[in-house]
C-alpha cells in the first residue's frame, strides 16, 4: 500500500468529497449506485464531464433533457459512476 492514498479531500463549492484506497484484497468496485454532482453552468457541467470521463465509460453522452439544461452518466476510470447535472429550474406550482 506504499502508493495508496490515505486522506484525499476535493471541495466543489461549498461542498467537501473526501476518499481513500482500500487493501487491494478488500476492494470491490461500485457498479449500482452513482455519485451525483450538481453544477451552476452547462459550462461546468461540460468541463466536469470531460474530465471524469477521460479513460472511464460514458453511459449517456453529455446532453440537453427535459429535466437538466445538461446531464451525463459515467464511469470514471476508478470504477466510480456519475451522474452530472446542471439541472432546469422546477416549475412553480399555481
Amino acid at each position: 500500500m506504499k502508493d495508496a492514498v490515505l486522506y484525499s479531500q476535493i471541495i466543489i463549492g461549498d461542498t467537501a468529497l473526501m476518499g481513500s484506497d482500500v487493501p487491494p484484497n478488500r476492494f470491490q468496485p461500485m457498479r449500482s449506485a452513482y455519485l451525483s454532482l450538481g453544477v451552476d453552468s452547462s459550462a461546468e457541467a461540460e468541463r466536469v464531464h470531460a474530465i471524469l470521463s477521460e479513460g472511464g465509460e460514458i453511459f449517456m453522452p453529455m446532453q440537453e433533457t427535459f429535466f437538466a439544461f445538461r446531464f451525463s452518466m459515467l464511469r470514471d476510470k476508478f470504477g466510480t459512476s456519475w451522474m452530472i447535472i446542471h439541472q432546469r429550474p422546477m416549475p412553480q406550482n399555481a
